[in-house]
């Protein structure tokens, strides 16, 4: 599984320094007592005047750095793929490879190397200009194109007449910074998303150590930009989401690159995911005291460096529009967000459904399993 250009990663699942996880006040979050021990509980409904129209099931877990299951809906052992959402765990080999800083990469790409960017003009400019000082164009991209999830953005496209390139990809940035590192260790560029690559291996490294499961036997498949990505337990991608908020346990350059990397993703929640998007307005509302990152099939993950958490969350049939709704009740339930922050990101637990004249007439909102 591992390449023999880094092994920064340690050896076996958590190789590194024998510090412990930090102390945390388990005080500060509030217990929760699940009712529904279903595997999957329904987490989220959809009304439609009076009635409840669909329901969507999901699984959540909440652990610690030391891998303490502080609170949970459904099966935590199930697999699933995190897509998206441990981006920020594939961004670590950037730093720790030396090539953020042999090309003085900045906060800001860094932002886009954890980023599902909409493909607004902010994100674009920014990775081509970054591509261009690496003496590469958006031809070396191998993620493919779309058209950009802003629909402003993309309408402008259209009628423009041009049509959607690699610079829009939501993946876009993360791809740069994969082509940094390859170009940084002298490695074959063609083909950097292949699962054999030195680039992807050194990501595989990463993530077997951080969330402490063993990839020898871990089911992958292609995710939508070309990568490999792999399944894991839910509560092993909590427990990675726990350690970035919390690294202390992690060999001393994987913690700094943590802590460069968090930084980053907390200073910039625009370039994360950009105008209107669900991350972006928590992290920005929260001021960083929660970083979120969504995946595509109803994937979100969470963490808390306050409270040394990590949330990882799955709807089980894939809809994205249950899983904003589903992870805000989670943090509201948790109590780790103060009022006063909770008050600017509220809106965000209930989602209208309107006509196709605009009119509201129903809701996408959690459950009481998800919100007590």
């Amino acid at each position: 599984m591992h390449d023999d250009h880094d092994h920064s990663h340690g050896d076996g699942c958590c190789g590194g320094h024998d510090h412990q996880p930090a102390a945390h006040d388990p005080a500060t979050v509030r217990q929760v007592d699940i009712p529904d021990r279903s595997d999957a509980p329904i987490l989220v409904e959809v009304t439609r005047g009076a009635m409840v129209e669909s329901r969507h099931r999901g699984r959540v877990v909440v652990v610690d750095a030391g891998a303490r299951v502080v609170a949970h809906w459904g099966d935590v052992d199930g697999l699933v793929y995190p897509r998206s959402s441990n981006k920020a765990l594939q961004a670590i080999p950037l730093i720790e490879s030396g090539a953020a800083d042999a090309y003085a990469v900045t906060d800001e790409e860094l932002a886009l190397a954890c980023a599902s960017h909409q493909g607004e003009a902010m994100h674009t400019e920014r990775v081509a200009a970054w591509l261009d000082r690496l003496g590469l164009s958006v031809d070396d991209l191998e993620c493919g194109a779309h058209l950009p999830t802003h629909e402003p953005t993309a309408a402008a496209l259209l009628a423009a007449g041009q049509k959607p390139t690699a610079l829009h990809n939501n993946c876009s940035g993360k791809h740069t910074g994969f082509l940094a590192v390859a170009k940084h260790k002298g490695e074959k560029l063609a083909g950097y998303v292949r699962y054999q690559h030195p680039v992807q291996q050194r990501i595989l490294g990463v993530i077997e150590q951080v969330t402490g499961h063993d990839l020898s036997r871990a089911p992958w498949g292609v995710d939508g930009c070309s990568i490999p990505t792999i399944g894991l337990p839910l509560g092993a991608l909590a427990l990675g989401m726990a350690r970035l908020a919390d690294p202390d346990s992690l060999p001393d350059r994987r913690a700094a690159a943590v802590l460069r990397l968090r930084r980053a993703w907390g200073k910039h929640p625009e370039l994360v995911g950009g105008t209107g998007n669900f991350d972006t307005d928590v992290m920005r509302a929260a001021n960083s005291a929660v970083l979120l990152k969504s995946g595509a099939e109803g994937v979100c993950c969470a963490v808390l460096p306050e409270h040394g958490l990590g949330i990882a969350l799955k709807i089980e049939d894939g809809a994205p529009r249950a899983a904003g709704p589903a992870m805000a009740a989670v943090l509201k339930r948790l109590g780790v967000l103060p009022d006063t922050v909770w008050d600017g990101v509220a809106h965000l637990a209930v989602a209208p459904v309107t006509s196709r004249r605009g009119d509201t007439v129903g809701e996408i909102r959690p459950t009481a399993a998800a919100a007590g």
